[in-house]
């Protein structure tokens, strides 16, 4: 059931950090040309000659490519943050980051210095890294196995929804403007001001306090406040019996879990899901939307909120996502959000090469982009990391989201540094790429990957060692069936009669 404390722990850490990394993908597409025109004042200030135009380029894709290239560098520190400092407290800890860049960044046209944005970018982005990797486990840690799905969502609901609130502060009536792109670019500090009052007074992660503190009596207070109740025993009998299936293994770092052999499809899968997530071409689509709707005749004052319009849609559809993920299940999402994507691209290829010749085929581009947009909503953008809190336990997690969110931002690096030259080479025909991608995404979900909706992190582990052809022990086995079984059985009858 979800319960009161549940919910605030999901809003405020998903607000307080997810929030800022969906606020900071978009928030410099429209105040772009102030912040150029504020570089090349202040270098001609400097030297007394204008700014090459080469120069401002390299300038300007530093800006916007360092993000993700932060993001990497926090991916990196999400193992032994997590570990030392726990879930909440590398959340606390990570709002520094982005109190500091914020200032910076408010304060960057008044100091009369383009480099501290750049800089700032950075600090931003590792911000960002490490929020994008730490929420989703926490949630998916803290949540009951019926919920996992739907809070495991919740982050990238609010990545959508900063997206959103950056395009709509970015209006040219709003602050997108020359006096007021300063404010915009800081006021990503206020989330983090808000998150640091609030989040200290919610319980940690019930499964790091039993499992890698060892503390059982922490753990089931947490646990009780968590849920609502007093009697927590199954859940702490089921976290008991993971510590002890994983005292032999011993924590995890990157390398033993990539030579690892029981945890090999785990692995390959959350890559393949992390790859096709980025390079299935969400970021093209998001930085050239604004260009498609002008081809297609959208008024270049309206396209800022054409684009508005696409973010809202962008927001709907994960919120949809986060009410259908338990009922439909992982596998059919992302099925059904990869296929979208992939047909979307295929048609979207066809529509941009039509336009000039066919008038109706800039308008079917739109739809192409919207399709492409709801796919991703639903299935693409979030399943991939409620996946990887669901197919590793507690001594693998923090290694598997190092990984996963480390080839999530160089993915996203990747596509922002290479779209650019393949658009100059290919043109439209760079999203036949992208189809190609989700296609190939596709058949790996829906060979490999399994359900995992309302299974414990044990039985999904048991389903996966048969994949990876190792064995569970007897003893263990029978330990596990003997709790979960009348575990399970109250749990699903409880969740019957709620519904």
């Amino acid at each position: 059931k979800m319960t009161f404390l549940l919910a605030l722990v999901a809003l405020v850490s998903a607000f307080g950090s997810s929030f800022q990394y969906g606020y900071n993908v978009s928030v410099i597409n429209s105040p772009a040309p102030y912040m150029q025109d504020f570089y090349n004042r202040t270098y001609f200030n400097r030297t007394g000659v204008p700014m090459d135009s080469g120069f401002q380029t390299l300038l300007w894709s530093l800006t916007v490519s360092m993000f993700p290239l932060g993001g990497l560098f926090g991916s990196l520190m999400v193992w032994p943050m997590v570990n030392n400092c726990g879930r909440k407290g590398t959340l606390l800890i990570n709002n520094l980051f982005s109190i500091t860049a914020a200032i910076l960044m408010g304060t960057s046209e008044v100091a009369k210095t383009f480099e501290v944005i750049i800089l700032s970018r950075v600090i931003m982005g590792i911000y960002a890294g490490l929020a994008s990797n730490v929420v989703p486990m926490f949630l998916g840690e803290i949540s009951p196995k019926n919920l996992r799905g739907a809070v495991g969502v919740v982050p990238q609901l609010f990545i959508t929804i900063g997206i959103l609130v950056a395009q709509i502060f970015g209006l040219s009536s709003i602050l997108g403007t020359a006096e007021g792109w300063p404010v915009l670019l800081g006021l990503t500090g206020v989330p983090s001001l808000i998150q640091l009052l609030i989040l200290p007074f919610f319980p940690e992660s019930p499964r790091y306090l039993l499992i890698q503190k060892g503390n059982e009596e922490q753990a089931r207070q947490a646990l009780q406040k968590l849920r609502g109740w007093d009697d927590v025993d199954d859940e702490i009998e089921e976290m008991r019996q993971e510590d002890r299936s994983e005292k032999e293994e011993g924590q995890f770092t990157v390398l033993s879990l990539c030579t690892f052999r029981g945890l090999r499809w785990q692995l390959i899968s959350i890559i393949v899901m992390m790859m096709g997530q980025q390079l299935s071409g969400v970021n093209a689509v998001f930085y050239y939307a604004d260009r498609i709707f002008q081809s297609a005749g959208v008024d270049a004052n309206n396209v800022q909120y054409v684009t508005v319009s696409i973010g809202a849609v962008n927001v709907v559809m994960t919120l949809l996502a986060v009410f259908i993920v338990e009922s439909l299940g992982r596998r059919i999402l992302l099925l059904a959000g990869f296929g979208l994507c992939c047909v979307s691209c295929a048609v979207l290829t066809l529509a941009l090469n039509l336009q000039t010749t066919v008038s109706w085929m800039s308008y079917l581009s739109i739809v192409c982009v919207i399709v492409y947009i709801i796919g991703h909503a639903i299935g693409a953008s979030p399943i991939p990391f409620v996946m990887i809190t669901e197919m590793f336990l507690q001594s693998s997690r923090p290694a598997a989201f190092m990984v996963g969110g480390s080839v999530h931002w160089i993915c996203n690096f990747t596509v922002g540094l290479v779209f650019l030259y393949m658009e100059a080479g290919l043109g439209p025909y760079s999203f036949l790429i992208f189809c190609a991608i989700c296609l190939a995404t596709i058949v790996y979900i829906f060979f490999i990957v399994p359900e995992t909706k309302n299974k414990t992190f044990m039985e999904i582990n048991r389903i996966m060692a048969k994949r990876n052809k190792v064995e569970v022990q007897d003893d263990k086995e029978e330990l596990t069936d003997f709790h979960t079984v009348p575990g399970g059985q109250t749990e699903k009858g409880f969740s019957s009669i709620e519904l």
